[in-house]
């Protein structure tokens, strides 16, 4: 079988949900078909409950981080402009995804409807499939029927003044930490990352998992009773094959 390129492992990626791609990045490390690239509960690279998908029936995306500070602006301090993050997306392996941190003050920051339908139209024509934040955004009619898909902690109307801080450097999106350039896989139950030079592993393994957990759902709806369950417990248990 020919090699698969680039693009067509990433679009290879989209046929297994954000779960199954955890499951071998690092869930469940005494699997031989997870890659085991972060102690799972302390190194940050999954997002957690406060990360919402606003548009869950888009599907699975996945693209190469490009990540953004916002905040309030600064008088003493003329930072990189929208025309610096636009050329930084240009820049960047396709597709992307604008991961924008915001650093508002406690008292404003759920007030804040960053991104809108003029900014998602110009980062989907820059080459992003999402945006996702650690703050609110707005506009969800305009930007729904556009196919681009929004991450966010919530939704408001109006925002004031804003000011882009820094592009390209390391942030944390709703407890997970992202650089530029990792590959971030996400749909409506979060969004995970890993390095972009993994990417062959992770789908080889997830495409092996899957055939694993085909023929592990199928005995499984074959079980009649509850003995049954726990003698299929048991060859479980010998086969080193993780409980999902």
């Amino acid at each position: 079988m020919a090699k698969l390129s680039e693009q067509e492992m990433l679009e290879a990626l989209k046929n297994f949900d954000t779960p199954s791609i955890t499951n071998v990045v690092a869930t469940y490390p005494s699997n031989p078909l997870c890659l085991k690239l972060y102690e799972p509960w302390r190194q940050n690279w999954y997002t957690d409950t406060s990360l919402k998908c606003m548009y869950p029936e888009i599907g699975r995306l996945v693209g190469y981080a490009v990540t953004v500070v916002y905040g309030e602006p600064d008088p003493w301090y003329k930072g990189p402009t929208m025309r610096d993050l636009i050329a930084a997306m240009g820049q960047s392996k396709q597709p992307t995804v604008v991961v924008a941190k915001q650093v508002f003050g406690e008292d404003i920051k759920n007030k804040v409807g960053l991104a809108g339908g003029n900014m998602c139209g110009m980062f989907k024509a820059a080459g992003a499939v999402a945006f996702m934040s650690d703050g609110p955004s707005r506009d969800l009619d305009e930007v729904r029927p556009t196919g681009f898909q929004y991450m966010l902690t919530g939704v408001c109307a109006g925002h004031g003044d804003m000011a882009i801080h820094a592009i390209n450097v390391p942030v944390n999106i709703c407890g997970m930490d992202v650089a530029p350039g990792e590959l971030i896989h996400m749909d409506e139950n979060g969004a995970c990352k890993f390095p972009a030079d993994r990417l062959e592993d992770v789908l080889n393994n997830v495409t092996q998992l899957q055939k694993n957990e085909a023929a592990s759902m199928g005995r499984v709806s074959s079980l009649k009773n509850a003995q049954e369950v726990l003698d299929w417990m048991d060859e479980r248990a010998k086969q080193v094959v993780p409980e999902a």
